[in-house]
């Protein structure tokens, strides 16, 4: 039996791109363009613990913008979240975990990303304010909002072939996701469109104002209005949130307070539930590294 998993993995290995990420320990299997009905194909960057034994079973953890995890070698901006040393380093404070980095694909990741459902709830006005202010940047908005498509993709495409070719638990309560910025309003938004598949969220400088002026901007009430309709259950799940004080950073925490609101008539407590305002850290990956050990040790465990 250990024998035909390891060949399965061989087999995976071989159909991985070559691009070599870097990482400080542990493994990563990357499979470049991986094919979808629903959205742009996209790399994916699978990274496996040291010493993965396929005879055991493994936590998996889904995140967005996989391309800025691991190597900053190789990122635009020289900076990276450093996922494996955080998992490494803390291995006795986290639990045995898979992470699957989805790689966004470019032009379209803020359609990917941006919550579909709040955004259809606001008026026809609402919406040609947005696309008028957004005009200018044809990127933003191009093809419509994507992002109930993104989730069919990593439910429908992805977690199975993640759960079909790795030794993972396949239950909710050991499926997490989380990102930050975009990447965290399309996690917050996968746990309530999701609830039975993903059963915890770490949404890190979540960008509530959905696009990039607060004036006259009716987004955030909107993604507030549909957590309170569509909230996962707090007695089987968990959300993280955070905000720093600078740069972009900085427009969050007035919408921040809604939400917690909308948390707490809910039903969610400090045992499910966790805000964290971070003084001086700005809008970057070099901020979220500094902190990632907390939501992760909060969802995970």
């Amino acid at each position: 039996m250990k024998r035909s998993c390891l060949l399965i993995l061989v087999g995976l290995c071989s159909l991985a791109t070559q691009a070599q990420v870097k990482v400080a320990s542990g493994q990563i299997i990357s499979f470049a363009n991986f094919k979808s009905k629903f959205v742009d194909a996209r790399n994916v960057d699978v990274w496996l613990p040291e010493h993965y034994n396929p005879q055991k079973k493994y936590a998996v953890l889904y995140m967005h913008d996989g391309q800025m995890l691991f190597d900053s070698s190789a990122t635009w901006n020289h900076q990276e979240w450093g996922v494996d040393e955080c998992f490494t380093k803390n291995a006795s404070a986290l639990p045995n975990t898979i992470v699957v980095g989805v790689w966004n694909s470019g032009k379209h990741r803020h359609v990917d990303y941006f919550p579909q459902k709040p955004y259809e709830s606001l008026t026809q006005e609402e919406q040609a304010r947005i696309a008028a202010y957004v005009r200018n940047d044809a990127a933003l908005f191009a093809d419509g909002i994507r992002s109930d498509n993104y989730l069919k993709f990593l439910v429908m495409e992805l977690k199975p072939f993640i759960d079909s070719a790795f030794a993972t638990y396949k239950d909710a309560s050991h499926t997490a996701i989380a990102g930050s910025s975009m990447g965290g309003l399309i996690s917050m938004y996968a746990i309530c469109e999701y609830p039975l598949v993903f059963g915890s969220a770490a949404c890190l400088s979540t960008h509530w104002p959905g696009i990039f002026t607060i004036d006259r901007n009716p987004i955030p009430n909107a993604f507030a209005s549909y957590l309170k309709t569509h909230m996962p259950d707090p007695k089987t799940h968990k959300l993280y949130f955070d905000y720093g004080t600078k740069t972009l950073d900085s427009l969050y925490e007035p919408y921040q307070h809604i939400i917690d609101g909308v948390m707490q008539q809910g039903g969610y407590t400090h045992k499910n539930w966790m805000t964290m305002k971070f003084e001086n850290e700005d809008h970057s990956e070099k901020a979220w590294r500094k902190r990632i050990f907390i939501p992760l040790h909060f969802i995970l465990n």
